[in-house]
């Protein structure tokens, strides 16, 4: 089929490759990684659809990892976030269902400004600070409307949902950066995967990319978690945001007014 034509083309999945391990090695360091893939696939050609289907895959390959960390240590009780995770699966494959509804023109649109948003939004947001509380109960009727949210804007587009996570749950519970980071990991997982499921089902995976870009990922995020370089996050998160923020203006010019 003519839009599985460009992830077969073997110089665009190297680029693409590469494009994953850098933002996974960012990631890691300064956040927002995620920004990256999703503007790069579409600058590759891929329809619409399909670029959300294989960044899920993509995705999904990181957030796993991420979230099993977190397990691990002991940073992430499923127990207490039973509601949360339900509430998300069911945001997210609503969303993901959206998304497959939305006409490819509307996607093409779409996409660019949603990166766009969200790279202004990492750029110039300041984490709020919440006192560790480790003993605090999670109050749980607050799970369900912050799970359906974030899982169904996760299913429809996606970026800056890790980041989305962190804050919010920094500023509905009484939990650290850390312990709020392990439930944005393990909530991105859960919302990746149930809109990957959906995309699957409806045949809009590049398998041989979406598989070679979530490796690099996870190799950039190894290797990023492991390099320690003092202040490399505030020298490193706003040109990269910035170029997130350049790409995604391009791909909104081209997309509403036909300029290449």
């Amino acid at each position: 089929m003519p839009m599985f034509e460009v992830a077969a083309d073997p110089l665009v999945l190297v680029v693409l490759m590469l494009v994953a391990f850098l933002a996974g090695f960012i990631d890691a360091i300064a956040g927002g990684g995620g920004l990256l893939t999703l503007p790069a696939l579409l600058t590759a050609g891929l329809p619409p659809h399909l670029v959300l289907g294989t960044n899920k895959l993509c995705a999904t390959f990181g957030s796993a990892t991420a979230s099993l960390t977190f397990y691990r240590r002991k940073l992430f009780d499923p127990r207490q976030w039973r509601f949360a995770l339900l509430a998300t699966a069911i945001g997210a494959g609503l969303g993901a269902g959206l998304a497959h509804w939305i006409p490819a023109q509307w996607l093409n649109q779409m996409l660019p400004l949603i990166v766009f948003a969200c790279g202004l939004y990492l750029l110039f947001s300041r984490m709020p600070t919440t006192p560790r509380d480790e003993g605090a109960i999670i109050a749980k009727r607050r799970q369900w409307p912050q799970g359906l949210a974030l899982g169904f804007y996760d299913g429809v587009a996606g970026p800056g949902t890790g980041a989305f996570w962190t804050v919010s749950n920094m500023l509905l519970y009484p939990l650290d950066l850390l312990r709020a980071s392990g439930v944005a990991r393990s909530m991105n997982f859960v919302s990746n995967a149930m809109a990957l499921t959906v995309f699957i089902i409806s045949g809009q995976v590049a398998w041989v990319l979406g598989i070679g870009m979530g490796l690099a990922l996870m190799a950039g995020a190894y290797l990023g978690a492991r390099t320690a370089i003092q202040g490399g996050s505030k020298f490193i998160r706003p040109i990269f945001i910035s170029v997130v923020l350049v790409l995604s203006l391009r791909l909104a010019w081209q997309h509403w007014f036909g300029t290449t």
